[in-house]
């Protein structure tokens, strides 16, 4: 059973960074992509970004050049790091996986098993 568990949410003003992880469990994370998704209140969830097994990274446009996606393979574990955070990125965060061995983009219906989310909240 995949299990994937976010952390490092919190409260930050504008401007600031927060680094978010995601711990992941039930088979070999190094085979498989990561992506992070938010969803703001009021809003449909959006992609953020996405790392591939092999490193690969994409971004949504909004983030690009803020936010910068890695993983640690050795401990199972996928990072956002967010910097000049804005009021707008204020959210839920989410990491996702997809079940088999595929570079998803950000379609969310590629990612199959999904963490519990953490909260962003980026005050002005």
């Amino acid at each position: 059973q995949v299990q994937l568990v976010e952390s490092g949410g919190g409260l930050v003003q504008a401007g600031g960074s927060l680094r978010l992880s995601c711990a992941a469990s039930g088979r070999t994370f190094s085979s498989y992509s990561m992506g992070w998704f938010r969803r703001a209140p009021g809003k449909e969830r959006e992609f953020v970004a996405r790392i591939a097994w092999n490193g690969g990274t994409y971004y949504a446009e909004s983030v690009k050049g803020r936010f910068t996606i890695s993983r640690d393979n050795a401990k199972n574990t996928a990072y956002l790091q967010m910097n000049a955070l804005e009021p707008e990125d204020t959210a839920i965060y989410y990491c996702a996986t997809p079940q088999g061995i595929i570079v998803p983009g950000s379609n969310e219906r590629l990612y199959d098993y999904w963490g519990q989310g953490t909260q962003v909240t980026v005050s002005s």
